[in-house]
């Protein structure tokens, strides 16, 4: 793992330790300058998760990626640190009908330190955690941006986040260890499937201080913690590659695959 790349790409200074403040640190840094994104898939390109792939597209190339390049870059990372660090999987509950059984398409990390378990999670798109949550049932725990609960649920941990008045569930998990073989299966099946949103829909994400933006296909939405939310639909190429490359914050691949991808996504009608 190349340390010294990797803290330049998310801005992070001073010798790093695994303590909790440099995880705390780190978590926050990563979500903040490397953005969630999908491209990929939808130019129906590999997704590759080995870490020589992953560190050229997300650290040298400026790109980013979704959960499972994010998190396994954020644990090579926390790992060539000193930090001990499980992979874990989730089945994501983000506006699926209840009653609905998701595939564990989702990936996120535990973290053991000082003998207490801490969640890290680098890779949940409109709802990227900003810092390391305790492992612990029923606690509020506040972040940069929002609250959030691990709310106990026949064996395993529903992960919430309270939105205004309500508390929305975004994925449940349990605490059983994940293989590297496990993620290429579900990296393979969000990146292919026909019926996968990873394939169908442009999906980008970034945090900012007191902000998140989010992009679905055409419509940009920008959350305040201050001010609410703003949503605005980019009717051409020229705004929707804009707000890709200046608000999400991507370095766009050149090429006319690409050109052609956005000119479509730009003449996707108004929700």
């Amino acid at each position: 793992m190349d340390l010294k790349s990797y803290f330049q790409r998310i801005g992070f200074e001073g010798e790093p330790a695994p303590t909790l403040e440099t995880l705390a640190l780190l978590q926050r840094r990563h979500a903040e300058a490397i953005p969630f994104e999908n491209l990929d898939s939808l130019l129906r390109q590999p997704v590759r998760l080995d870490l020589p792939s992953l560190e050229q597209k997300l650290v040298h190339r400026g790109r980013g990626g979704y959960c499972f390049e994010q998190n396994h870059l954020f644990r090579a990372a926390l790992e060539a640190i000193g930090f001990t660090v499980t992979g874990l999987a989730a089945r994501v509950l983000w506006n699926i009908p209840e009653g609905v059984i998701p595939p564990r398409s989702h990936m996120l990390l535990r973290v053991d330190l000082d003998g207490r378990s801490w969640i890290a999670d680098v890779g949940f798109g409109v709802l990227t955690l900003t810092a390391p949550l305790m492992l612990e049932a029923d606690t509020e725990q506040p972040t940069p941006h929002e609250t959030f609960r691990l709310a106990p649920r026949n064996g395993e941990f529903v992960m919430e986040s309270r939105i205004r008045d309500r508390w929305a569930p975004m994925y449940r998990f349990d605490l059983n260890p994940q293989e590297r073989v496990d993620y290429e299966v579900s990296n393979w099946h969000v990146s292919t499937h026909p019926e996968s949103l990873f394939v169908n829909a442009l999906l980008a994400s970034r945090v900012a201080p007191g902000a998140r933006h989010t992009l679905f296909n055409n419509e940009l939405s920008t959350h305040s913690t201050e001010a609410g939310t703003e949503k605005r639909l980019l009717v051409n190429e020229g705004e929707l590659r804009n707000a890709l490359e200046n608000v999400i914050g991507l370095n766009l691949p050149a090429g006319p695959d690409v050109d052609a991808l956005l000119e479509r996504i730009a003449a996707t009608p108004a929700p």
